[in-house]
């Protein structure tokens, strides 16, 4: 009788495990579909003429698939993101993807130097504007119809299930208006102004994005640019000067942006049928991670890990470079980008949070059950 009692819990702890595994192993969402810049740029920019390239040690040094063309030591925010979604992968790269039913589990249109603005990032090269990014995801579309059999109910079943990564900005401000030397966007436009026109162009792009499908969508706000190793080695440039003493001016102008994807992203949920918009707030959680380093895990917050000057932000990681060994203590990883260990955290603020300050009005795990 007890042989029999052990028999029966071991078949009921192996199904239990069985149900369990498998749970794991099915996506929580059919699709995941990332526009953005070098912060989820997975590879889209390796076979361009540009400078705004990472496919070459020591980026990915801690990545499986070794230097991809994250602009990280290791995951991206995406990455992460996919990863707590279910997704076994990686989401493949536009740049590398085939008209196959591969497709339909996802695609990475991200590119970095990539901005809102068709100019910004020229100054480092070829790249792929939000304008191409959702070109080339309409390209993606037509693909998926044939897929479907020209069946456009179930395909816009399908896509209005996925979920939509868009973290775009950030170039905007540090490609464009605060380079004044090569883009005029700061004489002429004051900082409400800049603002009021990204998000204008912002609002049409994601207007054509739901048009072609999109339903579920987080946009992804724009962090503290002023406080990363490459501004604070531009903006405290005497050796007697406090490092860590962030470019508030540029924090300021970025804060006018993210208040206004707020606005966006009511508007969107009060105007678009069936939309599901979210706001995940990088900026508040960045300022989190530098007031709270310690409790992260994080030691150093002003430099990067890799990377050449002060606060190894003048010049970005170079080729072959040693890096330095504790990379889990560092926010950063170069002069832009934030380590895997930050990324991580960005990553479950986003997916798991319910605080309207990390996400709004809902998180991503909300997202997908709403």
């Amino acid at each position: 009788m007890g042989s029999n009692i052990s028999n029966l819990m071991i078949l009921f702890f192996a199904m239990s495990f069985l149900r369990v595994t498998s749970a794991w192993s099915v996506p929580q969402v059919p699709g995941f579909f990332i526009f953005g810049d070098s912060l989820v740029d997975n590879g889209n920019n390796n076979g361009l003429l540009t400078l705004a390239r990472a496919n070459y040690l020591p980026y990915g040094i801690d990545f499986p698939e070794g230097s991809s063309g994250r602009f990280s030591n290791g995951r991206t925010m995406a990455d992460i993101i996919a990863q707590l979604l279910g997704f076994r992968g990686y989401i493949p790269p536009y740049a590398d993807a085939r008209a196959s039913l591969s497709i339909l589990r996802g695609l990475n249109f991200a590119s970095g130097a990539g901005g809102i603005r068709e100019e910004t990032g020229d100054n480092l090269g070829q790249h792929y504007s939000l304008t191409e990014q959702v070109e080339n995801f309409g390209n993606a579309v037509r693909v998926m119809r044939r897929i479907f059999r020209g069946n456009s109910t179930k395909l816009a079943d399908y896509l209005s299930k996925c979920i939509f990564f868009s973290g775009m900005g950030s170039n905007d401000y540090l490609n464009n208006y605060f380079m004044p030397n090569l883009y005029s966007s700061s004489y002429d436009y004051s900082t409400k102004t800049f603002a009021a026109i990204l998000l204008e162009e912002y609002t049409r792009q994601l207007t054509n994005l739901y048009d072609l499908g999109a339903r579920k969508v987080a946009i992804i706000g724009v962090g503290q640019i002023g406080c990363i190793p490459y501004e604070l080695a531009r903006y405290n440039t005497d050796e007697s000067e406090n490092r860590t003493h962030c470019n508030e001016k540029i924090n300021k102008a970025i804060a006018i942006f993210n208040k206004g994807l707020v606005k966006m992203v009511d508007r969107f949920n009060a105007q678009l049928p069936g939309s599901k918009f979210i706001y995940v707030n990088t900026f508040e959680s960045s300022k989190d991670l530098v007031k709270n380093a310690a409790s992260y895990g994080f030691e150093v917050i002003d430099k990067g890990c890799c990377g050449v000057g002060r606060n190894n932000g003048q010049i970005t990681c170079l080729p072959l470079q040693q890096p330095c060994d504790n990379r889990t203590k560092y926010l950063f990883w170069d002069a832009f980008h934030p380590t895997e260990a930050a990324n991580i955290i960005y990553a479950k603020k986003a997916y798991y949070s319910t605080s309207h300050t990390d996400a709004y009005p809902m998180n991503i795990r909300q997202l997908v059950m709403a």
